[in-house]
């Protein structure tokens, strides 16, 4: 499923820029989007932007009947960072990233949009799923888990003396399945090799420092809105078992274990990543009593 480049043709892929209102102050946030029907709002993983998503914004099949929009979050991308960042440290917190996604659907206008999130877009899918769920119909979070502490040091990603785009890729190139075809790799790769500084390590102090989704993992209702876990056999940073813990913890989530693929699916390997998308779409769609009867 990888891109095909058509040069009489552009991709169905448009993109535009909105400003929105988080915590107080202005973002002018960049979004794209492909399709019609079923708004799935899709999040990029720490240090990196929207075009991980490209692949499946390029696919007529998926594309047929859901409408999907991606945003690059502040710092990231095309999203620029907000006045006066030059005197501030950007670290990320659940907060801020929980109002940027809110605001975002608010300014789309989006009604209970399903929420697949990658990484930290995944973490974040499972806290919006335990404290708002009633604004979404639905989430599929990728390389999800309840928490993972740092077995590295983040400080390594915004240092004088090293490049910290290149050191973050260096860490991530580890959590990518060998079965990723080489231009897809280093494609993933590429987009964190352009993270603006500081930045992949303002998003893992998120992720590997804040450990409230422990214990609000209950809280979530899959009855009204389905959680299902995806997770590449190759992921090195949030394991099979870590989703799989996670999944038993929310009462009604299903998990699956991806065959031959790592902590970046849908960029590393779109075409492995297809079937497990689809499914996952489909899955959003089933009776609350038929995932009942499965988790039985």
């Amino acid at each position: 499923m990888t891109t095909k480049i058509n040069p009489a043709r552009p991709e169905p892929i448009t993109g535009r820029y909105y400003t929105v209102e988080v915590e107080g102050a202005p973002r002018r946030i960049y979004v794209e989007e492909a399709g019609q029907g079923r708004p799935v709002l899709c999040l990029h993983t720490a240090g990196a932007d929207t075009r991980q998503w490209r692949h499946l914004m390029n696919d007529a099949e998926v594309t047929r009947d859901h409408r999907l929009i991606a945003f690059d979050m502040p710092w990231h991308g095309k999203s620029l960072p907000p006045e006066g960042f030059e005197t501030e440290e950007y670290l990320l917190t659940t907060e801020a990233y929980i109002a940027t996604v809110l605001a975002v659907v608010d300014g789309l206008g989006l009604d209970r949009p399903l929420l697949a999130g990658c990484s930290m877009g995944g973490r974040i899918a499972l806290q919006l799923a335990a404290l708002h769920g009633d604004r979404f119909s639905g989430f599929i979070a990728i390389e999800a888990s309840d928490f993972q502490g740092a077995w590295y040091d983040i400080d390594w990603f915004h240092r004088p003396d090293a490049h910290g785009g290149e050191m973050g890729a260096a860490l991530v190139s580890a959590n990518i399945s060998p079965y990723a075809p080489a231009e897809e790799r280093w494609n993933t790769l590429w987009m964190f090799m352009q993270s603006g500084p500081g930045v992949f390590r303002g998003d893992l102090s998120f992720y590997t420092r804040d450990e409230s989704l422990i214990g609000r993992l209950n809280q979530i209702d899959t009855i009204r809105t389905p959680v299902h876990i995806l997770v590449g056999a190759y992921d090195l940073t949030c394991t099979p078992e870590d989703a799989k813990r996670t999944a038993r913890a929310i009462p009604g989530a299903t998990v699956t274990v991806m065959d031959e693929l790592g902590h970046f699916p849908m960029s590393e390997h779109p075409e492995g990543f297809r079937p497990f998308f689809i499914d996952a779409l489909q899955r959003m769609r089933v009776p609350a009593i038929e995932r009942a009867e499965e988790q039985a």
